[in-house]
């Protein structure tokens, strides 16, 4: 029996991961060897960053008043309205924001990264940065991995900020939550341990956005039509992966950053 042909998929699977892998080695030690174009840093910052404000202030908007208003039909048949301030808060900084703002980046970032290199790998102009003793992975991953490290942070913070802001405003100006308890409580009950869980967990999100889009686009053959599935591929694979892994981020973060109880 030939084992590796005997169970194709996860030959595949093993195959990809060994690629992101060796992908993710090579990206970290041009990083901590200084091998970083600050130029092309700043440019993929206003492309990533300002780029995905939008989305993501909408989708934090949208997230906080309707998961607001859910949380305000429950609670208030148990004549617990005072607990939604703290439940939304603690809610959107330990898993609804880094989620959602991992989720639409990747859908608008992880797939341009993959179709700009994937081009760049059909036409031949990455065999042409070789040919001009220029590291593709210097060149063209490493800005981005940077530039996805400082601005998917940033962007997690300002999700959870809008969200919050727009919790506030449903609770208090269309159910009518007592303001100064809905503060006071949301205040009491969150902690900074859960904003720091929160970029934790925006700063691993970034980097299984950059892997898995760099190493679809650098993977990508078969011209147009490879570009494309290396898109849609690109998309799926990381969204995939960051439901996965935030289950296993959370268990292991609760443990050193433990819900409720004090915090700083």
């Amino acid at each position: 029996m030939k084992f590796p042909y005997s169970f194709p998929l996860a030959r595949a699977f093993c195959l990809y991961l060994g690629q992101a892998a060796f992908l993710a080695w090579e990206m970290f030690c041009s990083i901590f060897a200084g091998r970083i174009r600050w130029g092309i840093v700043l440019h993929q910052i206003v492309e990533i960053g300002f780029g995905s404000q939008a989305v993501v202030i909408i989708t934090g908007i949208f997230t906080g008043a309707v998961f607001t208003a859910q949380i305000f039909f429950q609670f208030n048949a148990l004549n617990m309205s005072t607990a939604v301030g703290p439940v939304v808060s603690i809610a959107l900084c330990r898993e609804l924001g880094p989620v959602l703002t991992g989720l639409m980046v990747a859908g608008r970032v992880g797939a341009a990264m993959s179709a700009e290199i994937g081009t760049m790998k059909v036409t031949e102009q990455i065999d042409a940065l070789r040919a001009l003793a220029v590291n593709p992975i210097d060149y063209l991953v490493v800005p981005r991995a940077v530039a996805m490290m400082i601005s998917m942070p940033l962007l997690v913070g300002e999700c959870i900020f809008f969200a919050l802001t727009a919790s506030y405003i449903v609770a208090t100006s269309m159910l009518n939550v007592n303001s100064v308890f809905f503060l006071h409580h949301m205040w009491r009950y969150t902690h900074g341990k859960d904003m720091v869980m929160a970029l934790t967990k925006g700063f691993v999100f970034a980097i299984i956005v950059v892997i898995v889009g760099c190493q679809q686009g650098l993977g990508t053959k078969n011209g147009a039509v490879g570009v494309g599935r290396s898109t849609t591929d690109a998309v799926v694979i990381s969204s995939l992966s960051i439901l996965m892994i935030n289950f296993f981020l959370t268990m292991a973060l609760n443990m050193v950053f433990p819900a409720g109880g004090g915090g700083y």
